[in-house]
């Protein structure tokens, strides 16, 4: 019984090395070792594990983020994550008023996209406003056209603006201020990169530049 332990885990440990060794030789430019013996794995055993995600935070193993939501977009036509089904997205949880950090993240996405030229027709830009009190479908659709002709902007009622915000762990919540006649939102200021089945693959801290994120990016699209 004990020759039997030992030969499997020599075995294993034979398997494990060659892996590692396959993962040297054959990562992609830029990729650390760690994230290429990750793909290994997964081909080997059908998996999707996580690709490159130069620029980006890479998601720990176990922590999903993303899934289904209920929501209307800017022409007023209720949609789900079913009606992305198959796509990249780019996502920015945000709202209309914001001052500063809004349109500076919407921007980076937006240059991102043109950054990836062709590859960029697989990715769809959106904006998810935390100000479902003041971003009507209108206010979105004029909104999100100075960005990017391809943006999407989704809005809907208190709740499912909620249930889509704790579904990407996004914190947001009103402030207003003596001094101001107008309120504002606080909220988290990430961008997500959602993959075709609706689950994040890596998110970007605020101020990543367009081409860090269009080279995580292209990491995950087909080749034209």
């Amino acid at each position: 019984m004990l020759v039997a332990i030992r030969v499997l885990a020599l075995i294993l440990l034979l398997f494990l090395g060659g892996l590692w060794t396959a993962a040297w030789l054959g990562r992609d430019p830029d990729e650390g070792i760690a994230d290429a013996f990750l793909r290994r794995i997964g081909s080997f055993v059908g998996a999707d594990m996580p690709a490159p995600s130069a620029g980006g935070v890479q998601l720990p193993q176990g922590l999903a983020l993303g899934g289904p939501f209920s929501l209307v977009d800017q022409s007023g036509k209720p949609v789900t994550e079913a009606d992305f089904a198959g796509r990249f997205l780019l996502v920015y949880f945000g709202f209309t008023y914001c001052p500063d950090v809004c349109p500076t993240e919407l921007g980076t996405i937006a240059t991102a996209i043109d950054a990836l030229e062709e590859q960029g027709a697989q990715v769809t830009p959106m904006l998810i406003t935390i100000d479902p009190e003041r971003d009507t479908p209108e206010a979105l659709a004029d909104y999100v056209s100075r960005f990017h002709p391809r943006m999407v902007g989704l809005t809907g009622s208190p709740e499912q603006v909620a249930a889509a915000a704790r579904a990407y762990r996004v914190y947001y919540a009103k402030a207003q201020r003596p001094e101001m006649s107008a309120y504002l939102m606080d909220h988290s200021s990430f961008i997500y990169l959602v993959g075709p089945d609706g689950r994040v693959r890596t998110l970007f801290r605020p101020e990543t530049t367009p081409e860090a994120i269009a080279q995580s990016v292209r990491a995950h699209l087909r080749p034209v």
